[in-house]
């Protein structure tokens, strides 16, 4: 936030795999684990790999976030549906742009954006928890249809006066484009109250009298009451000038500020300093107003009501969708699978599958599915643990009173198959320091029983 001034892959791979499809899987959806994975990250708290190296953002000021940009256009470039800007503005400057046109209205244009800079190293709350909110929802909305354009927008040199917003909207302005509102994400992730107390998650909406802001902020206001948010709202009316929303008012475009309560004075006491670290974020929070506005821009984008989540039996994937065209792939190698477009489809071996749905003029494709043909029962939870978890490097798996052979499959989130291996004793190390950051999930299987189990790895 500017100095005078100052927000799932639901992958449930042994009985059912989707997408959203509603307000409320897209709410569902939001991924507490991959944000703070994101903050840890992208403020240097955890090295990362940007284009295959490994190197840690330690700080994120206008004449030195090169790096952080990388990092955003590489986070936006594992997304489908998008195309990608990197707008440089000036010599320094650098906004990264992603955009997924509309199915039905792609002159309607909302845009959800945060300011990526920063004044000084590790800035989690002032903007990382911004620019982790913005990833979140392009990562979970990229994989619907939606009737209006959604742009993610993520701006440089915030704190050196706004530029990279008002460069973009001045363009905006000039090319006529139809900027229907934008929510702007600046401090999002501090909660000084104590859980429980009278007032606590409180946070701001800042507003004006121009355009359709007031309009804007009602309508948020109607998606915080429609559905359960931990969360209370304050209007702040007049609002602040000083955060990027401004650039759109100085441009007669609808936009607003959504934040921690400066209001109430219960903003970050480390605003502005090296102090404001991913141990000061109040993490339930920060994950409520990721839901929040999230669920927002799914509202005015028009979420087109498509199921592409899939119910699994032992024997048969069924897509959820009914009506509608189909095509079954294997996710292992990537390809159609001739011949398999019923809405059910029966694999004849195990492996990892994913459907593409068709309705009108949207398509959409599942999840990939860990599928096994052997039908067997689930591990209870006194029979294995699996820890550390999140893991950096060593994972520990323990099966209690084991006999038999046992074999381990490690999935990345695509569904491709990173690690394999056989075990015959009771306790087992799978070594993961190579493997990117990521969520993972590990299969688990003997002659009678499975079990299948999410894996943060830091």
């Amino acid at each position: 936030m500017n100095t005078f001034r100052s927000t799932i892959i639901c992958f449930f791979l042994c009985v059912f795999s989707s997408y959203a499809q509603s307000i409320q899987d897209i709410i569902d959806a939001v991924d507490l684990d991959n944000l703070s994975l994101t903050l840890r990250e992208f403020t240097g708290e955890i090295t990362t790999v940007v284009d295959e190296n490994t190197v840690t953002i330690t700080n994120r000021q206008q004449a030195n976030n090169e790096l952080a940009g990388d990092y955003l256009v590489q986070k936006l470039e594992e997304l489908d549906n998008i195309t990608i800007n990197d707008q440089q503005f000036d010599s320094n400057g650098r906004n990264i742009i992603a955009t997924q046109l509309g199915k039905t209205n792609p002159n309607n244009i909302y845009i959800i954006c945060a300011h990526y800079d920063s004044v000084a190293d590790y800035c989690a709350d002032d903007n990382a928890t911004g620019t982790a909110a913005v990833l979140e929802a392009a990562r979970i909305l990229s994989t619907q249809c939606l009737d209006n354009t959604i742009v993610y927008a993520l701006w440089d040199e915030e704190e050196t006066g706004l530029n990279g917003s008002s460069f973009y909207a001045a363009q905006a302005a000039g090319n006529g484009d139809n900027i229907l509102g934008v929510l702007n994400l600046d401090m999002m992730g501090y909660d000084g109250d104590a859980p429980g107390t009278a007032g606590d998650n409180q946070f701001d909406i800042d507003i004006r009298d121009f355009a359709g802001s007031i309009d804007m902020k009602d309508d948020i206001v109607a998606v915080l009451n429609s559905y359960t948010f931990d969360l209370s709202v304050i209007v702040v009316n007049p609002g602040t000038f000083s955060s990027d929303h401004s650039s759109f008012w100085a441009n007669d475009y609808s936009a607003v500020l959504l934040g921690e309560s400066w209001e109430t004075n219960d903003q970050t006491p480390f605003y502005h300093s090296s102090g404001d670290r991913f141990s000061t974020i109040d993490l339930p929070y920060f994950h409520e107003l990721t839901k929040l506005t999230t669920a927002y821009m799914a509202t005015v984008g028009g979420l087109v009501n498509v199921d592409n989540g899939v119910s699994q039996t032992v024997t048969t994937l069924t897509a959820n969708q009914a009506s509608a065209s189909y095509q079954w792939i294997n996710c292992d190698t990537s390809s159609s699978i001739s011949g398999a477009t019923s809405q059910s489809y029966i694999p004849s071996v195990s492996g990892n599958y994913a459907v593409e749905i068709t309705s009108g003029t949207c398509t959409e494709l599942s999840e990939c599915i860990v599928f096994d043909t052997l039908g067997l029962d689930d591990f209870l939870a006194s029979e294995i643990k699996v820890f550390p978890n999140p893991v950096k490097t060593n994972l520990n798996i323990e099966i209690t009173n084991n006999t038999e052979s046992i074999a381990l499959d490690l999935f990345d989130v695509s569904g491709k198959l990173v690690l394999q291996k056989s075990i015959t004793n009771e306790v087992i190390s799978l070594n993961m320091k190579n493997l990117p950051r990521g969520v993972y999930f590990l299969k688990v299987s003997s002659s009678e029983k499975t079990g299948t189990y999410k894996i943060v790895k830091e």
